[in-house]
């Protein structure tokens, strides 16, 4: 990705967008301060005991600069993360407007991605596993509902070895 727009989150590579996410933030101006956003949430916006003993929180203009600067950070966190996050995702999201919360949600969103994912595979090796030819079927059915699992199996990027499909698809055929 370039230097000037965050990296673009992968749902198949959320670990990998995160800690380049990390990185990317971490090399902005004020990096640390935005990080800490992002990781702690906003900042705690300090109060002034009235005279009356009544708790006011402090304006924008009362704030020191460092807290001006730490409510800038905060803003251009959640700015940044909404950034790389592709529609979809940015659509369940987007109605958050503290960096920490986004932060957390896609982390929970991508966490059930992985297991969907992780469930999907259980299923294709299971399918795999048990593939055998079908009575009545001609080979030319029998190929295609093969190369569709197959198929379905590289979308997602399972590995299978050629010997293993090569076998798999020689034993399932019915003896003449």
């Amino acid at each position: 990705g370039a230097d000037n727009r965050p990296p673009m989150l992968k749902k198949s590579l959320y670990d990998s967008w995160k800690s380049r996410m990390e990185i990317y933030i971490d090399n902005q101006e004020n990096g640390r301060m935005i990080l800490n956003s992002v990781q702690n949430g906003l900042l705690v916006w300090p109060t002034i005991v009235e005279k009356d003993d009544t708790t006011m929180t402090k304006g924008y203009e009362e704030l020191l600069v460092i807290e001006k600067l730490q409510a800038g950070c905060d803003l251009k966190a959640t700015n940044i993360i909404l950034q790389g996050l592709p529609p979809d995702v940015y659509a369940i999201v987007n109605h958050h407007k503290v960096s920490k919360e986004i932060w957390d949600r896609v982390k929970l969103l991508m966490q059930l991605t992985k297991l969907s994912l992780q469930e999907r595979e259980c299923r294709l090796y299971d399918e795999f596993d048990k593939f055998l030819f079908v009575k009545g079927e001609t080979l030319y059915q029998y190929y295609w509902r093969f190369a569709q699992l197959i198929n379905n199996m590289n979308a997602i990027s399972m590995s299978m070895r050629p010997i293993q499909v090569n076998t798999k698809f020689l034993n399932s055929l019915p003896p003449e």
